[in-house]
C-alpha cells in the first residue's frame, strides 16, 4: 500500500522530470549545489552568474543553457528574461556578498549596490517570474539569518530584517506561483571562505564544536531544503531558518 501511495523510489528520484529550473547566480556554492540536486531529479537547468568562466565549466558539468550577466543590470536582467524561449517552473536567486562597514567608514555607493543586490533584485526577479514561471512553480530567495545586532551591521541586519516581509507580500502578488525564502546562517562554501579569510578553518572549528548538529552547514543542505520546495505545494510566504543551531547559541 505504502509503495502505491508514495510512488517507486526511482519516480520519487525523477520528481523534477520534465521541469526546468532556473538558477540566477548558479555558478558556485549554493545556486551550483541546488542546480546539481535539481538535474539529479530530472530537471532541465538554466544558470545565469558573473563569472564567465566558472559559469562554463558549470554548464558543461550539468548540460544546463547558460547566460553570464550582472543581475543587478536591470536592463540586461528583463533582456534576459524576455528572451527565455519557454516557460519554466523554478527560480532560484541566490544570495551575493553582504556589505559591512562601521557608521564612520560606511560607503554609500557599496550600500546602494547592496540594497539592489538584497533588495531590488529579488523584487525585478519576481516582477519577471509572475509571467514566466509556469504555475504551480516556485519562486525562492536565499538571505541570511543575521539579525543580531553589532558594530557594522546596520545595513546588512535591516537588508536580512526586510525580505521575509517580501516574500509574504510576494507570495500574494503573485499567486499562483509559490514564493518562499531560505535563510542561512554560516554555509562552507567558496563565498564564506572569501570572506574569512585564513580564519577558515577556525571558524569551521568553532562551528563543528558549538553548533547542535555537531557539524558545520553545507551547500548540499540548502540545496536539499531548495529542492523540497520545488516539490511541497502546500508551502508559500514562508521563511525557513538553516542555519545548524547558531542562532540558539548567539541568543
Amino acid at each position: 500500500m505504502a509503495a502505491a501511495i508514495n510512488g517507486s523510489p526511482v519516480q520519487r528520484e525523477q520528481d523534477l522530470l520534465g521541469q526546468t529550473v532556473l538558477v540566477i547566480g548558479g555558478s558556485s556554492g549554493i545556486g551550483l549545489e541546488t542546480a546539481r540536486l535539481a538535474r539529479a531529479k530530472g530537471a532541465d537547468i538554466i544558470l545565469t552568474a558573473r563569472n564567465p568562466d566558472r559559469l562554463h565549466r558549470a554548464g558543461l558539468e550539468l548540460g544546463a543553457s547558460i547566460a553570464a550577466f550582472d543581475a543587478t543590470d536591470f536592463d540586461r536582467l528583463e533582456r534576459f528574461f524576455d528572451a527565455l524561449p519557454t516557460p519554466i517552473d523554478h527560480l532560484l536567486v541566490t544570495g551575493p556578498r553582504p556589505y559591512y562597514a562601521p557608521l564612520a567608514e560606511f560607503d554609500l555607493d557599496a550600500a546602494r549596490r547592496d540594497v539592489d543586490a538584497h533588495l531590488l533584485l529579488p523584487l525585478q526577479v519576481a516582477r519577471h517570474a509572475a509571467t514566466k514561471v509556469r504555475p504551480p512553480g516556485t519562486l525562492r530567495f536565499i538571505g541570511g539569518t543575521g539579525r543580531r545586532t553589532a558594530a557594522g551591521l546596520s545595513l546588512i541586519t535591516a537588508l536580512t530584517a526586510a525580505l521575509p516581509a517580501m516574500t509574504k507580500t510576494l507570495a500574494l502578488e503573485i499567486a499562483p506561483v509559490r514564493v518562499n525564502l531560505i535563510a542561512a546562517g554560516f554555509v562552507d562554501t567558496p563565498l564564506s571562505a572569501s570572506l574569512h579569510g585564513d580564519r577558515i578553518g577556525e571558524r569551521r572549528e568553532q562551528l563543528r564544536i558549538t553548533l547542535p548538529i555537531g557539524r558545520v552547514v553545507g551547500s548540499a543542505d540548502i540545496a536539499a531544503l531548495a529542492v523540497h520546495l520545488m516539490t511541497n505545494t502546500a508551502v508559500t510566504g514562508a521563511t525557513f531558518d538553516i542555519d545548524g543551531g547558531q542562532q540558539l547559541l548567539e541568543g
